[in-house]
């Protein structure tokens, strides 16, 4: 039935009991109206409109639904959907727009998979030429220096060294981004290595005291996987230093059967409602890549917890 032959029905329904109610009731109507005749008129006028209003609240509540999830839906949160019901025309809008989610979904998906491997891409080709092209020059530079200095007299020898330190230190910091763009250790030794070098670099240059808590028995995961743990571990940990104003931090890695969990979490000052800044829906859009979930909530007693839940997809031998 057509939505507007439901709304035909079920006015008509109100109608036709009123209509019936005058015929059967012994009322009558008097010229001019008596009072009570008047009260009685009005007080079924006020129940037809209430049951007209509720019967019509109950047909077109799908409609309401749908417009609710209209409003709210996040294609970072897929799998939102309503139920086909209601009949007629207000099912055929349900599926259509169910239909047009799950297409909606799939290419978001498709393009942000896109987007974030050509960012790895861009990632990795920068920290090669930071490593072979930059890193190869500061050595050089620091290898003319010493030399210099060795051969300098003593009044310019201090001042050589000097440059030289600051040379050195520069060329850390380059190998220290190049890591943070492509990190070497994730490749050749896999996701803890790379997550321990990522904390213990965290810790130096933060001052914030990290705790590592990784199972023994982690399975050999799927290089896209580790990969998308790696920068979802690394986002949070940046987010803690520029905005947690906290001391300690604990990262967490555990697996059961078929899923391994990530956990981020700080002693900081805490979230109510995070806001969904670019950094956050980063990594949504790094979990959906896996077929992960991303969860922020406050932690048991103060700061914020952020956890990654991502099916064990294991590598093939």
């Amino acid at each position: 039935m057509s939505l507007f032959w439901r709304i035909f029905a079920l006015n008509a329904v109100v109608l036709g009991t009123a209509t019936a109610l005058l015929l059967w009731a012994p009322v009558t109507v008097s010229v001019p109206v008596l009072l009570t005749e008047a009260i009685i008129l009005v007080g079924g006028l006020v129940v037809m409109l209430v049951a007209n209003a509720a019967l019509l609240r109950l047909g077109l509540a799908p409609l309401g639904r749908l417009t609710k999830l209209m409003t709210t839906v996040d294609l970072l949160r897929p799998g939102q959907r309503l139920p086909a019901s209601g009949g007629g025309e207000i099912t055929e809008v349900i599926r259509t727009f169910n239909a047009m989610l799950e297409r909606l979904e799939h290419e978001r998906a498709t393009s942000s998979a896109r987007a974030l491997l050509a960012q790895e891409a861009e990632r990795r080709r920068i920290a090669q030429e930071l490593h072979d092209e930059v890193g190869q020059s500061m050595t050089a530079i620091l290898l003319e220096l010493k030399r210099a200095s060795d051969e300098a007299p003593p009044a310019l020898r201090e001042q050589l060294h000097e440059v030289q330190e600051i040379t050195r230190e520069s060329l850390d910091e380059v190998r220290r981004l190049a890591r943070r763009l492509r990190p070497g250790v994730l490749d050749d030794l896999g996701l803890v290595s790379a997550l321990t070098s990522l904390t213990e670099d965290f810790a130096t240059h933060t001052g914030l005291q990290v705790t590592r808590r990784f199972d023994a028995d982690l399975p050999v995961l799927e290089p896209g996987t580790e990969l998308v743990l790696y920068r979802v571990a690394q986002e949070s940990m940046t987010n803690v230093a520029r905005h947690a104003d906290a001391t300690q931090v604990t990262v967490a890695l555990r697996h059961t059967d078929d899923q391994v969990v990530l956990a981020v979490t700080d002693d900081g000052c805490g979230v109510e409602a995070p806001r969904e800044g670019a950094g956050i829906r980063g990594m949504r859009e790094r979990a959906l890549l896996i077929g992960g979930s991303l969860d922020i909530t406050p932690a048991p007693d103060t700061g914020t917890r952020v956890q990654l839940t991502a099916p064990v997809s294991r590598k093939q031998p």
